[in-house]
């Protein structure tokens, strides 16, 4: 029998100063059985990150056709394409042919450093992508927020980000990986 996804209710209220972004979202999360605490935490934190009255949820796990999280213009046409993780270098390549923009937000450590290795040269050539490196601390802390039902609070300004429930507050230090 297969197993089903779990899933989680999350009220987002995001306060973006860096994007001028204001706005509260009500977002119902499906998380992949394969699927851990820390990489759910990370695709909230994209959607926090890039939210857009369009972004939606993709079903990047085990479907190369969606990422993790996409903005469509009302044609259908791909305007942001959202994944997180360490996509290999023919997704990132057709990514960025299908979308405007290309954005993955990678956390991983040492990982990382291998990862980013072996696709620096897609890396220079396309020029819509744009890579975010999550300080190696932060999926675990993000991850331990994570419950059923949430109430987050993310405010983000000058490449802080700072994530908080009615319990804790995570800080995430985008500038300086840390």
């Amino acid at each position: 029998m297969a197993l089903k996804a779990t899933i989680f209710k999350a009220d987002l209220n995001i306060s973006d100063m860096d994007r001028n972004y204001y706005g509260d979202h009500s977002l119902t999360i499906a998380r992949h059985p394969s699927e851990n605490d820390e990489r759910m935490m990370v695709r909230l934190l994209a959607f926090a990150l890039h939210a857009h009255e369009a972004l939606v949820f993709g079903d990047s796990i085990g479907n190369d056709e969606e990422p993790s999280l996409w903005q469509k213009d009302l044609t259908g046409a791909i305007q942001v394409w959202i994944d997180v993780g360490q996509p290999d270098e023919k997704r990132l390549r057709k990514a960025c042919g299908r979308a405007d923009k290309v954005i993955v937000l990678t956390y991983g450590g040492h990982g990382n450093d291998l990862w980013l290795d072996q696709i620096r040269s897609s890396l220079d050539r396309a020029k819509n992508l744009t890579l975010m490196v999550l300080p190696a601390s932060a999926p675990a802390a993000l991850a331990g927020l994570a419950q059923r039902s949430m109430k987050l609070q993310f405010t983000i300004q000058d490449g802080q980000i700072w994530v908080t429930d009615d319990k804790e507050t995570v800080h995430l230090d985008m500038a300086t990986g840390q």
